[in-house]
């Protein structure tokens, strides 16, 4: 890439693990979300960030009016590379408490122990009374058949639930028929891509031309998770 001329690349999954060993340094945050999603080429040299943890705190204030430090959240798929980066992120805002649930819980003892407001739920529906904000990472909701990731019976208006799938989900439409406020993953894609042209050319990015593009990418039928 440096030697081509790249300004940068964004890197998405299975890669963003690879792409934090190849790179000749990065970011603090990148190395504890375990994964590196925006290559900048600099003096020669490859830098690694992860904007996912941004792009995430940027939409779910946009979505929901909150911040990260002021609610207690369960994140679903914990373990992978997204769900790891949400981790971080509300670490790093301070999260009162912080819930993990995975599908392989194994894949949560080094987060949950590097994490001191961590706690590892065996159910999600173990845990919904105890918070207040839910973020799905798994990728369930990629097809138009899946299931939701748990019994959204259990929810009620006092939560907000973000789905990272950018696609319209079975979690996203059963949540609000239950009382929730619920939103998908496109404002977080929004926000890290916005944050990744940051790092790439030094200049601000114009956020509602993206935000309009990304609205009109949407109606042709596309479907995917946010983090690229």
């Amino acid at each position: 890439m440096p030697r081509a001329g790249f300004y940068g690349a964004n890197v998405t999954i299975p890669f963003k693990s690879v792409a934090l060993e190849v790179a000749d340094e990065a970011e603090p945050f990148a190395r504890a979300a375990g994964g590196v999603n925006t290559l900048v080429v600099r003096d020669g040299r490859l830098l690694g960030f992860n904007t996912d943890g941004y792009g995430l705190s940027q939409a779910v204030r946009e979505e929901f009016g909150i911040s990260l430090s002021d609610v207690r959240v369960l994140i679903l798929g914990a373990g992978g590379g997204a769900g790891r980066g949400a981790a971080a992120q509300c670490a790093a805002e301070n999260c009162p408490a912080i819930f993990l649930h995975n599908r392989t819980p194994q894949k949560l003892r080094d987060i949950a122990a590097s994490i001191p407001q961590a706690q590892i739920a065996e159910t999600p529906e173990s845990v919904l009374g105890r918070v207040d904000l839910v973020i799905n990472a798994t990728s369930l909701g990629l097809r138009p058949d899946d299931p939701a990731p748990f019994d959204t019976a259990r929810l009620s208006e006092r939560h907000a639930v973000f789905d990272m799938v950018y696609a319209p989900t079975r979690l996203v439409r059963d949540a609000r028929i239950n009382g929730a406020r619920a939103a998908n993953g496109l404002a977080m894609l929004l926000h890290q891509g916005a944050r990744s042209f940051e790092l790439w050319f030094e200049r601000a990015a114009a956020i509602e031309v993206m935000r309009a593009a990304l609205r009109s990418y949407r109606t042709v039928g596309t479907s995917g998770t946010s983090g690229t």
